[in-house]
Parts: structure tokens; sequence; C-alpha cells
């Protein structure tokens, strides 16, 4: 199981980001964390994928990068204008 301490790892990641995603100061501070934690999602499904040697990890990894990034450019967008 060469691949427990990747996970490990990630998930701790994902914990410190998590502090800071409550703590932020402001909302594009937010923003970040929360798109930082979805990569380190699509990372952990690829890793998955190879580990299992599954190919349907690595197809749900490149639909949630897609959706992720579609909706942090909407969220970008909310705050920087106020309205969609």
């Amino acid at each position: 199981m060469p691949w427990l301490p990747i996970a490990i790892f990630l998930t701790v990641c994902i914990g410190i980001i998590l502090i800071r995603v409550f703590l932020g100061p402001t909302h594009p501070d937010r923003l970040v964390g929360l798109d930082t934690i979805n990569t380190l999602v699509i990372v952990s499904m690829v890793i998955m994928g190879a580990a299992f040697d599954e190919v349907i990890y690595i197809d749900v990894a490149i639909v949630y990068a897609l959706l992720s990034f579609v909706t942090t450019l909407f969220i970008a967008k909310y705050l920087e204008k106020g309205k969609f």
C-alpha cells in the first residue's frame, strides 16, 4: 500500500486548508482555499485510479475538474462585480 502515506498527506493538507477557508479574512481568500481543496480532491482521485488500476476514477476527476473550474469562474465573477 504505497498510496497510503500519500492519502494521509493529502488529508492533512485538506485539513490545513479548511482552517484557511473558515478563518480567511476576505472572500477571495476563502475562494482560493476552496479551489485548492478541489484541486487536492482531483489529485486524490487520480492517485486512487492509479493505485486501484481503475479508469473510472480518472474520468470522474476530469469531469470534477471541469465543473470546479467553471464554478470558480462564476464565483470569482460574482465577487468581482456583485452580480452574474
